[in-house]
């Protein structure tokens, strides 16, 4: 069976960030993940982890004015100074934290800005990020992205993410490959997953429709995590998904995995 990582953004968001720690740790968990922790100060994110015994197995990079709609600045060829800032507080945050990895969001494509432009900031964005990261041990991951949910999402596809990796050239640069996104774009989940296996370093998981917990739509997610054993995915399976109800009352999935 896979391991899971609750992803605290999403999942028990009846309670405040800090406390989510706690409720994670009880229900099972032995890792979570945080999309973006910048708001919380370093060090009681820390405490909360170490207490809990938690590891943490990823965030992201800051991704510009998320409140605001944006979804990733790494292909607008305005902001690349902005995402080099990101990514020094990102690994400020990776260090405290223990993260071994951190997944840039390409974002929406300006609608001024052509595809090859765009494509053009992402390379020389991801080779950047990729480098500072490997000074630090860290893995970069780039995430694919459905249209449905994120009109305009730059990255949108498995085989545009890898013809990325490819271009770009770093040896820790990886894919991360969120099963319900690509549901949404591609289908054809497993043979993806097993064909492309050495390139993906992170998996996250919800059904489809809705973007609810594993049974609850059309993904057959006991075939997908016995699939991931017979493959030999070793990583994380981060939990990114908005319960249908509370976050206890819909943890079944877990439990009889």
């Amino acid at each position: 069976m896979p391991k899971f990582a609750a992803n605290l953004s999403m999942l028990f968001t009846e309670a405040p960030l800090l406390e989510r720690f706690e409720r994670a740790a009880r229900a099972g968990f032995a890792a979570v993940e945080i999309q973006f922790p910048y708001d919380t100060p370093a060090e009681p994110l820390q405490q909360a982890l170490l207490r809990n015994r938690l590891t943490l197995v990823l965030h992201n990079l800051p991704a510009g004015d998320w409140a605001a709609g944006e979804r990733g600045i790494a292909c607008h060829p305005d902001r690349v100074d902005e995402f080099r800032q990101g990514i020094d507080r990102a690994l400020a945050y990776a260090a405290a934290l223990g993260a071994p990895q951190l997944n840039c969001l390409a974002g929406i494509r300006p609608a001024n800005v052509p595809a090859d432009t765009a494509r053009h900031v992402l390379v020389g964005n991801l080779r950047y990020a990729a480098l500072r990261l490997k000074a630090h041990g860290l893995k970069l991951l780039i995430e694919p992205i459905n249209t449905y949910d994120i009109p305009g999402f730059f990255v949108n596809g498995t085989r545009q993410a890898l013809d990325l990796i490819a271009e770009v050239g770093a040896d820790n640069l990886f894919l991360q490959y969120d099963v319900y996104h690509m549901q949404r774009m591609e289908g054809d989940l497993a043979n993806t997953l097993a064909a492309n296996l050495e390139k993906i370093a992170h998996i996250q998981i919800a059904d489809n429709p809705g973007r609810h917990e594993p049974g609850t739509g059309e993904i057959n997610f006991d075939f997908l995590f016995a699939h991931l054993d017979r493959i030999g995915y070793i990583g994380w399976v981060g939990c990114e998904y908005k319960p249908a109800t509370t976050t206890e009352a819909g943890l079944g999935w877990l439990t009889e995995s």
